[in-house]
């Protein structure tokens, strides 16, 4: 079927967006794939699209940024499909606010749910790793990592990943885990849209005029992201660990 044949995936925030076309990309790949998502619904949504690719799916409703759900979480796959081999940590959230506005509760939410969530889910996903000598986890930064107004929170959770998927690299490597981090820059997705609205901007403007600002003319769909994320979990990227890849349309500064 694929170059994933065999292999269970775990993909978070995969109830839509760009976790959604990253868990269907793999499933095309051959993966199994458990769909982990606050949005319960949104995960079954993902998994009938699974299933018309001719794969396995799993919804488990789960909030990375709670150990004891993403132990759990984790369990329940471990059961469903024999254990984990990929893991694509992609669940987060915004609270836009400029820094002198953000309560300590939206600075929290971020950073619990971007970089909190992909500690403890790669923390449990290598348990899994560890004893196969391979594995592959990929990490959801952003060009938001570079600084943007109105984003500490985010882009701090943003670079913040860039320095973990680094760390694990190097530290899970002996064991055939490759880690690596893919960094979009303007994906249409609903939270694109809310990034539009919050700035008051309709979103079809939102998108031309990002647009006209991006070297290939045009923006990110999230299969340009899944592309990227497969290719990382397949063997032909065995090679390739602790990298952040920029999926951005052109050279990022």
């Amino acid at each position: 079927m694929g170059n994933l044949d065999g292999k269970v995936a775990v993909v978070t925030g995969a109830a839509r967006g760009i976790g959604q076309a990253e868990a269907v990309r793999l499933a095309q790949q051959g993966a199994k794939v458990a769909v982990f998502d606050i949005n319960e619904a949104g995960c079954q949504e993902t998994v009938a699209k699974i299933a018309e690719v001719g794969s396995q799916g799993i919804a488990v409703a789960c909030n990375v940024a709670d150990e004891q759900q993403v132990t759990a979480a984790f369990a329940t796959v471990a059961d469903k499909f024999g254990s984990v081999d990929i893991l694509v940590n992609n669940a987060g959230i915004i609270r836009d606010e400029l820094v002198y506005k953000m309560t300590v509760q939206e600075w929290d939410a971020v950073i619990d749910t971007h970089l909190k969530g992909s500690f403890l889910c790669s923390r449990e996903a290598q348990k899994y790793m560890v004893p196969k000598n391979w594995g592959r986890i990929v990490n959801t930064s952003s060009t938001a990592a570079l600084g943007n107004r109105g984003q500490a929170n985010y882009s701090s959770a943003k670079a913040g990943l860039q320095g973990l998927t680094k760390t694990l690299a190097i530290e899970l490597g002996r064991y055939g885990i490759t880690v690596n981090a893919v960094a979009p820059g303007f994906i249409q997705t609903e939270m694109t849209r809310s990034t539009a609205e919050r700035i008051g901007v309709p979103f079809e403007k939102f998108i031309e005029e990002a647009a006209q600002r991006i070297p290939v003319r045009r923006v990110g769909q999230p299969i340009d992201v899944a592309n990227v994320v497969a290719f990382l979990c397949s063997d032909e990227a065995s090679y390739v660990s602790g990298q952040v890849i920029y999926v951005a349309g052109g050279p990022t500064v």
